[in-house]
């Protein structure tokens, strides 16, 4: 089958205003997660993390989604409105977290805890989260796991560091999947803590994905969107942010007074910026809203088994 040829971009556009008479047109709404690049964020109708943006898919009453994320973002909104028109940027935008969950064998590892409860990461791909009694976000993972019956077993997925941080809090014993974010487990320690020596004035702040050692380290450890509130509502003047960069765009929108330092990986790469999500750029967010293409489609069967335990998270948030 031949590729499909998309017609060219005029250089002569003004892309962002395009995309907005595009949106108004076609009666679209653009999604964006924190992580994506500026221009993108700027343009957007909802800026959330995964689980605002869940609840907005869940109500929209736009005829055409273009979600600005990845794959599995796209996913959830598609699983929420069925009806609707799901359109990505980029459809090969991924997540290491849901790559390295294949739903195979995570149906092999529920087998082997028939008893348990699943409670899984939004960052996983709709075939593993058919197979989870419970979804979560990172803002309401911890209310979730309290939710669920002492006696009972709790198997979580993919996120390891998540998973270790929430077993502090809440005191739960949890089965972890040995997953982990590409970008979350790249902060470097020894860096950070040079960092910290150089800046004595800044607060670490940090995402629940990162390894032990950075949040042992953190004074505040959040999701993305609490690491932003946090950010506005607190006193201190310098921060060192230990989430994927994109959410700083925001931190500085809203507390311009205020600096906010990158939390440095390990070695020289450009690793605290999320691959997947950078992906997605202005022009592909044009072409997409333009020729309603890539569309993210899926068979109902899984649409219907993946809604339980997405709407079983909604009924506990």
């Amino acid at each position: 089958m031949s590729a499909i040829v998309q017609a060219p971009i005029d250089p002569r556009l003004d892309l962002a205003e395009e995309i907005i008479r595009l949106k108004k047109e076609k009666n679209a709404v653009l999604l964006a997660h924190y992580y994506q690049d500026g221009d993108i964020q700027d343009l957007a109708d909802f800026l959330g993390d995964s689980l605002q943006l869940a609840q907005e898919a869940k109500k929209t009453k736009a005829d055409v989604i273009l979600f600005c994320g990845v794959h599995f973002m796209a996913e959830t909104a598609k699983i929420l409105n069925p009806e609707r028109i799901v359109v990505v940027p980029d459809l090969t935008a991924g997540c290491s977290l849901a790559d390295g969950c294949p739903p195979e064998r995570f149906a092999a590892w529920r087998a082997r805890h028939p008893d348990a409860v699943s409670i899984t990461y939004i960052n996983c791909s709709a075939d593993v989260k058919a197979l989870s009694d419970y979804i979560c976000t990172s803002s309401n993972a911890e209310k979730i796991v309290r939710a669920i019956p002492e006696d009972k077993e709790i198997l979580f997925a993919p996120d390891k560091n998540l998973g270790r941080w929430l077993m502090q809090k809440t005191g739960r014993t949890m089965h972890l999947w040995q997953g982990s974010c590409i970008v979350h487990e790249t902060f470097s320690h020894r860096r950070i803590i040079a960092l910290k020596e150089r800046h004595p004035d800044a607060k670490l702040i940090a995402h629940p994905e990162c390894e032990e050692p950075i949040l042992k380290m953190a004074d505040y450890i959040g999701s993305t969107t609490a690491l932003l509130k946090y950010t506005i509502s607190d006193a201190s003047k310098k921060y060192i942010v230990a989430t994927e960069t994109g959410i700083i765009h925001q931190m500085k929108k809203a507390s311009p007074d205020k600096e906010f330092i990158d939390g440095p990986p390990v070695g020289s790469c450009s690793c605290n910026e999320c691959p997947h999500m950078k992906l997605n750029t202005l022009e592909k967010v044009y072409l997409a809203l333009r020729d309603l293409s890539p569309r993210l489609e899926m068979p109902i069967e899984l649409r219907e088994k993946a809604k339980v335990a997405i709407d079983r998270m909604f009924a506990l948030s």
